[in-house]
């Protein structure tokens, strides 16, 4: 089932039981500034239509909200992900850009100065009340889960690494409190108990103060079982002896569920002939057994989302229980997508494709329009600065994102004017997170590093990539969705023309803009074609393959490119930057350095 038929689908509505359970208790007033939600699920994919598997979030929240159909991951990895969603800025301006240190994970959190200056602290200072369940980043552990504490909580009960992974053997951390074990509970299960205190610890102030709950689970992420290290995470060659990866595992409720289910075979699932760039390009063909375990691992991962979708119910039903309905706004995503046999890799992410980085965004809320589909371009760097705007507070000049429009008027008129780009970038390695096939097989990839851009237009729709080894790609996803030709390798035919214009004007245009994005901060990250254009006279793909800007970008503009692949953001690493290496277009045929 395509995406549109999930949205179809609950648009039409689904007829589920209303809970009639009696009241919790007094309902408050509302106050004037709305509570916020938000739900955060781990390495939900949106390809392989994993929302058609949860009623509950399609009878509350995409039947009663809006569902952002075009919205991206900036960085296809759990802790990255969530740092820039919470800070507001791309990975290459936290440089944290890995899930473990030396180049990411919580202790590159603390080091980067974060813990003072996030999401959750910037709620607290204009008075909103702060809750937090579940997953934070990770290599926050039971080590090291006090050095610092998280800043910015009113209440806080966290997942921790090594046992942050393990669904029957979790581990949590409240306030300040001691890790405790939950063996042999579902760790969902666990969680939901803790969202919903959150709540009713919320509620009591919710007359005078607007709360935020984050409510992060760990479903559907892989089961991970990792050795104890004595704190210390090892180098990479450590790791993969010390992680074992396993399919997610559901709650005893619901194993029996889908066994007739298997990955959606779209055209790019384990494909005849190979696709992608890089390593990709080189991956043998799945065998027939192989594939058998993926469908495994992939119902795996939709039975453990069962125990979401009735997380999901559950705050529903507390919300109308208490009259806070009305009031609050409930934003459901996920830190990345996920692949399942896509272009013959083996389950996991990291890359830059449509599986990986597109991803579910579902709010419901005041002045939010019921069943209403938005195309514009959102990324996870614009959450922060939306949920700063929906409680008043001021919108930080270095957030690399802009607020999301979340009513259909504001949604229809940021159409004409609201950036059509996502930055895309990546360092470090891929993981394989099923079986290993071959004989001295490795489940790390390490040469996953590169820069890329999405851009969607009413004309257009392209996906661009440099790797470091400094192989191109380029898809035309209006015609190739499935990604599987990539234009710039030297074994597929690429077009003489395309948007009426010859293929290289548009490949020239592309590495500008991907230029300026793989270094871009503030408001250039948003409006990148007006640090090319500072007169104002490009605002987009379109403008820019204007005949008279051939010159500029086809000939003087220095291009995207690695000087080594590296594991870490190491500007040395990263070739020419637009701040000293690029042009800016003037009128008068002048051409002039940026600096």
């Amino acid at each position: 089932m395509r995406l549109s038929s999930i949205i179809n689908l609950a648009v039409a509505g689904i007829s589920l039981a209303q809970s009639d359970q009696k009241p919790l208790g007094p309902q408050p007033k509302s106050n004037k500034r709305p509570n916020i939600i938000f739900i955060l699920t781990d390495d939900q994919d949106l390809h392989m239509d994993s929302l058609k598997y949860t009623p509950f979030i399609q009878k509350h929240l995409i039947k009663e909200g809006t569902f952002f159909s075009r919205h991206y991951a900036t960085t296809a990895v759990c802790c990255p992900s969530r740092v820039s969603l919470w800070t507001g800025k791309q990975a290459h301006n936290t440089n944290v850009t890995d899930v473990n240190p030396p180049y990411g994970g919580y202790p590159k959190f603390i080091s980067q100065g974060f813990n003072d200056n996030f999401l959750p602290v910037w709620l607290q200072q204009v008075g909103v009340d702060t809750y937090y369940t579940g997953k934070l980043f990770n290599a926050h552990t039971v080590w090291n889960y006090h050095s610092p504490f998280v800043n910015g909580f009113n209440g806080s009960d966290f997942l921790l690494d090594p046992y942050t992974y393990s669904y029957l053997n979790s581990t949590y951390q409240r306030n300040h409190d001691e890790p405790v074990s939950h063996e042999g509970k579902h760790t969902v299960d666990v969680l939901a108990s803790k969202a919903f205190g959150f709540l009713d610890e919320a509620v009591k102030h919710a007359a005078d103060r607007p709360f935020f709950l984050g409510i992060a689970p760990v479903a559907p992420h892989s089961n991970v079982e990792a050795a104890t290290l004595d704190g210390d995470l090892g180098d990479i060659g450590d790791i993969e002896k010390a992680v074992v990866f396993t399919p997610p595992v559901p709650a005893e409720r619901h194993a029996h569920l889908f066994a007739d289910e298997k990955v959606p075979r779209h055209p790019n699932f384990n494909p005849e002939s190979p696709s992608g760039a890089n390593w990709v390009r080189k991956l043998p063909r799945q065998s027939p057994e192989n594939v058998e375990y993926n469908d495994h691992f992939f119902r795996q991962r939709i039975r453990t989302l069962q125990s979401v979708d009735e997380l999901v119910d559950g705050l529903f039903s507390r919300l109308e229980r208490y009259g806070l309905l009305d009031n609050t706004y409930v934003f459901y995503t996920t830190d990345n997508g996920y692949h399942i046999g896509h272009h013959r890799m083996q389950p996991g992410k990291e890359c830059g494709y449509e599986e990986d980085i597109h991803l579910p965004l579902i709010v419901r809320g005041p002045g939010v329009e019921a069943g209403k589909v938005a195309d514009i371009v959102t990324t996870h760097v614009d959450i922060a600065p939306t949920l700063l705007d929906l409680v008043g507070a001021p919108i930080r000049a270095d957030f690399d994102g802009e607020a999301i429009p979340l009513g259909a008027e504001e949604i229809d008129a940021a159409a004409e004017t609201r950036h059509e780009h996502v930055t895309v970038e990546y360092w470090g390695f891929a993981a394989s997170e099923g079986k290993l096939w071959r004989k001295g097989e490795s489940r790390l990839t390490l040469n996953n590093t590169y820069k890329a851009l999405r851009i969607i237009g009413e004309e257009y729709n392209f996906y661009y990539s440099v790797w470091c080894n400094n192989e191109h790609e380029l898809y035309d996803l209006k015609t190739d969705p499935y990604q599987l030709h990539n234009l710039l390798h030297p074994d597929e035919a690429a077009p003489t023309e395309i948007l009426g214009v010859p293929f290289a004007k548009v490949v020239s245009r592309l590495d500008s803009l991907l230029f300026v994005l793989k270094s871009c901060k503030g408001q250039t990250c948003t409006r990148p074609w007006q640090a090319l254009h500072p007169t104002g006279n490009v605002q987009n793909l379109k403008d820019a393959l204007a005949q008279r800007f051939d010159h500029f970008y086809g000939e003087q503009q220095k291009r995207v490119s690695y000087d080594r692949c590296e594991l870490g953001y190491i500007l040395d690493a990263e070739g020419p930057q637009f701040e000293t290496d690029g042009l800016v277009y003037r009128h008068g045929a002048r051409w002039d350095e940026w600096v």
